[in-house]
């Protein structure tokens, strides 16, 4: 395994990642289970954020105390299925900026291709955290972080729910730069470019579409 690639094993991300997966699992279950997962990998992924000693009055007395150092964080969904990822980010640094990034994949060529892109200013000063539930043939991962380096950004964490080998090894090889977490790590990808045993479309059993 590439040293910058992590796969969790904690209990709670592989218990939720297997409700995920049923196919009986609504909406709404489903929309909630994606921000718990982001919110635990969230809190490993982050642990190296800069931090800084503050001075603070407790009501016993002053001390210097650590903070978070440094611009903002950056979270940058690749839309829509990222989407649902931000909210448990944001649980953890409220204060965190939100970018966007658009991509579209070809249904033939499965290739990405971009149609929007807005992140936040300052974008080489961040630490970024780019966020899509599936890693599948890796396209649109490093599509969309080619795009954040094309603006400046450097420091940059990709994170997915789940991950296809294919996709993995793809990112980890374009990009080897940057920190990839992975909630579960399948078997292959099907000759439609879907992640086996997967959990179906993140997208649209995060937004109840079809």
């Amino acid at each position: 395994m590439n040293k910058n690639v992590t796969v969790f094993n904690h209990p709670l991300i592989q218990h939720k990642i297997s409700i995920l997966r049923d196919e009986k699992t609504g909406t709404n279950e489903f929309r909630h289970l994606v921000e718990e997962i982001a919110m635990l990998m969230g809190f490993e992924a982050l642990r190296d954020l800069p931090v800084q000693d503050v001075e603070v009055k407790t009501p016993i007395e002053v001390c210097q105390t650590p903070m978070i150092a440094g611009k903002k964080l950056a979270i940058v969904p690749i839309l829509r299925a990222g989407l649902g990822m931000v909210n448990g980010i944001l649980a953890l640094v409220p204060s965190a900026k939100v970018g966007h990034i658009g991509l579209y994949r070809d249904e033939e060529t499965h290739e990405p291709h971009e149609y929007y892109c807005k992140l936040p200013d300052s974008i080489e000063e961040r630490t970024i955290v780019v966020c899509d539930p599936m890693l599948a043939t890796g396209g649109s991962a490093c599509a969309a972080i080619d795009f954040i380096k094309k603006y400046g950004g450097k420091n940059i964490k990709f994170m997915s729910i789940i991950a296809a080998p294919e996709g993995l090894e793809k990112l980890a090889n374009a990009h080897p730069d940057i920190q990839i977490y992975c909630g579960h790590l399948d078997r292959c990808l099907n000759e439609h470019a879907y992640i086996c045993p997967g959990l179906g479309d993140a997208g649209d059993r995060i937004f109840g579409t079809k």
